[in-house]
């Protein structure tokens, strides 16, 4: 007990230490979404589909290469006749990814289990220098 006392300091730098080297992995397992990398690697090695739910407007001035579009309004009407194989993966996509986010909850009640977030959406995407169409 004495060395707890007289080292309460250096222990509670190595939890705050260990915190801080954890919470990017917890993070991660609530769902943030995958990353710019990894989508590329879903696209060409599982053949996903990306899937932007933004506004035809907003998607006409540029989206993901080989996107299809479905509005996050129009998601639970239009999805399953747009993406027919509910097995591939599916990554959502918007301008910053907070509308992904919402579609996530939509696209995995209509029981496409392997549907993800693109984490930082579209912003991200072009900060990595991925290729962009209008």
């Amino acid at each position: 007990m004495k060395f707890l006392i007289d080292n309460w300091m250096l222990i509670s730098v190595a939890l705050a230490s260990g915190a801080m080297l954890l919470w990017p992995a917890l993070k991660g397992a609530t769902g943030g979404g995958v990353s710019t990398a990894e989508a590329v690697q879903l696209i060409n090695r599982e053949r996903a589909v990306v899937v932007d739910v933004c506004e035809t407007e907003e998607f006409a001035a540029g989206h993901v290469g080989g996107a299809k579009n479905v509005p996050v309004g129009q998601l639970e009407q239009r999805l399953p006749e747009v993406v027919k194989n509910k097995t591939v993966p599916l990554i959502l996509v918007c301008a910053s990814g907070a509308r992904a986010n919402r579609a996530l909850g939509v696209a995995k009640k209509l029981g496409y289990d392997k549907a993800q977030v693109l984490a930082g959406g579209l912003k991200a995407w072009k900060e990595a220098n991925l290729p962009v169409e209008r």
